[in-house]
């Protein structure tokens, strides 16, 4: 696990994600999957990067599938942001850390 993302499970998601008051971009991901290996570093820069605007946090889909589920994920990697308690935006597949950026600035 990277140093400067947050690891998550079901027991402190609720915690960690829904009651944070900055905003959160899940990482829905699993050790099998490739394209969750290549993001992961630029994953960790970005929340060093990001560090008391937004929190990065990962959630292994393999371990936690009943919150996989529960935020209809189908393919990973699957980023989904939460701001205030509820999913406002998500990305699936791969992305370049210009992307990313590109896709946090709405919400940071």
């Amino acid at each position: 696990m990277a140093g400067n993302t947050l690891e998550v499970n079901s027991s402190n998601f609720d915690a960690s994600v829904l009651e944070s008051p900055v905003p959160v971009l899940v990482d829905f991901w699993a050790t099998w999957c490739g394209p969750c290996k290549m993001i992961a570093p630029m994953l960790d820069t970005a929340a060093q990067d990001y560090s008391g605007k937004l929190t990065i946090a990962k959630l292994d889909v393999q371990n936690e599938r009943g919150l996989a589920v529960k935020y209809g994920i189908r393919n990973i990697p699957a980023l989904v942001l939460f701001q205030n308690g509820e999913p406002v935006d998500r990305k699936v597949g791969a992305l370049n850390r210009a992307q990313l950026d590109s896709f946090l600035s709405k919400y940071v």
